[in-house]
């Protein structure tokens, strides 16, 4: 049987307007979860070719009209012989149906190791007084039996003990003078610890500190990494390492050797314009750190160590070793050895031994990661955060990395994570991710899932999850495909949040879901409704069915952190001062000349020059200043308000600029003042605006209209 063509035969990757695929394609694609259809000018249809793709990467063979016929009919058999679905999750005191035959006899395995035998019957319900946790649910007909994960999840998700504010921070971004040329976990303390006890501030949310894909150079971004399930050693502060004290005299010497090399990287960037050099400094760190693991530990200690190896199991395990595999071999796993390439591989047992000794020091470095982790939370709480720490997960890893290789069971291979074609960008966009694939992970009972958030939540007041309505749909596109030629592909959302629900509440965290960019109708209002809290910046927040007006602060929603910037956009100095056109200008990266850009961003400071004269904030012969924009943030009511620590200092740069690789140096700048001078977190810790901004946001909850004088006429001089 022929392949699917494009419209004039050629086979090759058809676009997105290519004729509607063959009904018998759509209804496969379907079954599988994948959208044929995706929002656009009246509605765009998936090609064939993409379809195909898609169903292959999940292992679906459909190249032909008879394969995909033959592919649906084998489906729709698995599911009539299925006794169980793969995975039940259900909310606890919510009672779910099961569609089992009228014989069947139901039985859960409770995790705690009691059991329930439910009774039988034409409708088989599972109850809702079910204990939370992960069960296995079995059943027997006839001959047939089948178990299955059943997870009871809770209702809502933890919440907020109450409204507070706090910094967003890149961590690496913010140098202490005893840094080795990036912020570390020692810094963090002292941020947590400032912030808290000096400022009132209720928590600190920092950059996804996830490991990065080793090698030279390494890709900067923390968005994209080797592992989500461990954070990288890198944030390490090495003199806090406990076995640090116990030194001999001979290993002291050999650790300073470093130290000092790391004291001259610090320098060219605070005092010589130098980026942060991530490589250069994971190479002095390394030195000294395997210096700190020869250091006998005491029995107190070991005995640490072992509870951490028993807790971490299977998944350390395979950290350590695939990075004691990289180290040999290259992280591009394509590169080993065949039998190395897949972690049940013929030949990883025999590498496993020969590489003990490497194993072992990487698991080690992953227990000193997380306990400093662990430390600069109880800092931080024991600062008088409520929150503490806010850590970030993203939304997916590096194609070469660690995760990729040990859960590749789970990923889909030869599918990259972006977004489809919009207003903003019309070519589409390829994050380079390789997604969980919605089949496989059910199998697997959420497992994978439910362990990295256990891992990211264990030291966190709450979590923020980017995409967050990749929960819900990913945007998959196929290798070889331009982004615009790819197509949604649908999760259990019902499982994937109650799974969320579950962890989050064992960890007592709360969480924030990114939700900016195009988000499908009714997503904002589920996660509303199970306890995510949502993010509003300050620019977007406009009601585009009304010519896009400013919502007024009692609009906003209050289940979000509000702010004025993340990490992909312009600084709020940029803004104000219209900097950020400028920049993107220099690096080509404007869709429309220079004049109108201009002209559009100015007209965007005067609506809000008027909107905030029209609540009585800005007097009409007063600067629109970046105190002035965080009041009116401290107007709405949402219940985190959110600074962007570079804004004490004016910094007009972006940590991190969209569209561009090596034309800016995205990842690597620390902060600076408004003129491009490193600031030190001993600096910041003296900003004016530090002291201004805690002010302002610590008055009490209050309405636009009924703002006390004093409070409205806060001076609002301009940052340093």
């Amino acid at each position: 049987m022929a392949a699917y063509h494009d419209s004039d035969g050629a086979e090759q990757v058809p676009a997105q307007d290519a004729p509607p695929p063959p009904a018998e394609l759509v209804a496969l694609a379907q079954a599988y979860g994948v959208d044929t259809r995706y929002p656009g000018a009246g509605g765009q249809t998936v090609g064939a070719r993409t379809l195909v793709a898609v169903l292959g990467a999940m292992g679906v063979a459909a190249g032909t009209p008879q394969e995909a016929r033959e592919a649906l009919e084998r489906h729709r058999a698995g599911q009539r012989a299925r006794l169980l679905p793969p995975c039940v999750v259900v909310r606890q005191g919510r009672r779910a149906a099961l569609d089992v035959p009228a014989d069947a006899r139901l039985r859960v395995e409770l995790e705690d190791g009691g059991s329930w035998e439910l009774p039988r019957g034409h409708s088989h319900w599972v109850p809702g007084d079910l204990p939370l946790g992960r069960h296995v649910l079995t059943a027997r007909s006839g001959e047939r039996t089948a178990r299955a994960a059943l997870i009871v999840v809770p209702e809502r998700l933890p919440q907020l003990p109450g409204r507070s504010w706090g910094f967003l921070a890149q961590l690496y971004s913010v140098l202490s003078e005893r840094s080795w040329g990036m912020g570390d976990l020692g810094d963090l303390v002292e941020l947590a610890r400032w912030a808290g006890a000096g400022l009132g501030a209720g928590f600190v949310q920092i950059n996804p500190l996830h490991q990065a894909l080793p090698g030279a150079p390494s890709d900067p971004s923390p968005y994209r990494p080797s592992s989500r399930r461990f954070a990288d050693p890198v944030h390490l502060r090495v003199e806090d390492v406990p076995e640090y004290a116990y030194l001999t005299a001979e290993q002291r010497q050999r650790a300073e050797e470093p130290a000092r090399r790391a004291a001259r990287l610090r320098e060219e960037v605070l005092g010589h314009d130098a980026l942060i050099d991530r490589d250069a400094i994971w190479q002095l760190k390394r030195e000294a750190l395997e210096l700190l693991h020869e250091v006998p530990r005491g029995p107190g200690r070991q005995a640490e160590y072992e509870a951490y190896l028993r807790r971490e199991g299977e998944w350390l395990r395979r950290h350590a070793l695939w990075n004691a595999l990289a180290e040999e071999h290259g992280p591009d796993r394509q590169h080993w050895p065949k039998g190395l390439r897949h972690p049940d591989g013929a030949q990883v047992e025999q590498a496993e031994k020969e590489l003990a000794e490497r194993v072992e020091f990487h698991r080690w470095l992953a227990w000193q990661v997380d306990q400093q982790l662990a430390h600069a939370q109880r800092a931080a709480r024991g600062a008088g955060m409520p929150v503490g720490l806010i850590h970030d997960l993203a939304v997916g890893v590096h194609p070469d990395g660690a995760d990729a290789w040990a859960l590749q069971d789970v990923l889909a291979d030869g599918i990259s994570v972006g977004a489809p074609p919009d207003a903003f960008n019309a070519h589409g966009q390829d994050w380079g991710l390789p997604p969980w694939r919605p089949d496989a992970l059910a199998e697997a009972g959420y497992a994978p899932f439910a362990e990295l958030l256990r891992a990211t939540a264990r030291h966190a007041g709450a979590l923020r999850i980017d995409h967050v309505m990749g929960l819900f749909r990913l945007w998959w596109v196929p290798k070889g495909h331009p982004p615009t030629e790819g197509a949604y592909v649908r999760y259990d959302a019902e499982a994937m949040l109650g799974v969320l629900a579950l962890e989050a509440h064992r960890a007592g965290t709360a969480v924030i879901g990114e939700d900016l960019g195009t988000v499908e109708p009714g997503v904002r209002e589920e996660l509303a409704e199970r306890g995510v809290l949502g993010t509003s910046v300050l620019w977007f927040e406009r009601d585009w069915q009304a010519g896009g007006a400013i919502l007024g602060p009692d609009r906003w929603r209050p289940g979000c952190l509000a702010t004025l910037t993340t990490h992909d956009l312009p600084s709020t100095a940029a803004r104000l001062s219209g900097e950020h056109v400028e920049l993107r200008h220099r690096l080509g990266l404007l869709a429309r000349p220079l004049g109108e850009e201009q002209e559009q961003a100015a007209a965007e400071l005067a609506d809000w020059r008027a909107e905030l004269a029209g609540l009585g904030l800005l007097g009409p012969d007063e600067p629109l200043t970046m105190p002035v924009l965080y009041r009116f943030l401290r107007a709405t009511p949402a219940e985190l308000v959110g600074v962007w620590l570079p804004d004490l200092v004016g910094d007009p740069r972006p940590q991190n600029l969209p569209g561009t690789w090596d034309q800016y140096p995205n990842w690597r700048l620390p902060v600076a003042d408004g003129s491009g001078g490193p600031v030190t977190l001993e600096r910041l810790a003296t900003a004016p605006a530090a002291g201004l901004l805690a002010q302002l946001l610590a008055l009490p909850d209050f309405l636009p209209g009924s703002l006390p004088d004093s409070a409205r006429r806060t001076p609002t001089r301009a940052v340093p």
